[in-house]
């Protein structure tokens, strides 16, 4: 077993439960007036082309790394910023990777969960995972990446927000 399939079974074990829990609180994006994007009327009104990743002929990529004191999610958008809010339009299919070298991930959406197959993302610099968008809507997300051979502080989470349009 590789040192990166420990750390992504380890992430897995350990903090699947925490992402679970954090993924019901407050997401880091907000609205000027504090609430979040996703308690909005009509969310998908946000989406522009430039914070719209992909389309069901063109694949979306999102890349998860760990950062000194946070982790980061960035779509491959125009608009391209860390943490910030993008769109996805259904029937895309979304590559979740690590640009990081010995860089583990676990991405937990929803619920409910708006990708096929309907489970917990779990990948690593070696291994990208793919899914596809299904279910319009707006969704709240937890991810967490894990530097492989660190002893304090290896893994770090941040919370974001997706939305799934027609």
């Amino acid at each position: 077993m590789t040192l990166q399939s420990r750390v992504v079974i380890w992430c897995s074990l350990f903090f699947l439960p925490l992402l679970l829990m954090a993924n019901q609180t407050t997401a880091q994006e907000k609205r000027s007036n504090g609430k979040t994007v996703c308690s909005q009327p009509q969310p998908e009104q946000l989406c522009t082309a430039g914070n719209t990743c992909g389309s069901p002929s063109n694949p979306c990529t999102v890349d998860v790394k760990r950062t000194g004191d946070s982790a980061e999610v960035t779509a491959d958008v125009a608009d391209k910023k860390g943490n910030a809010l993008f769109c996805v339009k259904t029937g895309t299919t979304v590559t979740w990777r690590s640009p990081s070298k010995n860089v583990g991930f676990l991405v937990d959406v929803g619920p409910p969960f708006p990708f096929r197959p309907g489970e917990a993302i779990i990948g690593g610099s070696d291994r990208p995972v793919s899914v596809v968008a299904t279910k319009p809507g707006c969704y709240k997300y937890s991810a967490g990446a894990c530097a492989s051979g660190a002893i304090y502080g290896m893994c770090k989470t941040v919370e974001g927000e997706i939305i799934v349009t027609e």
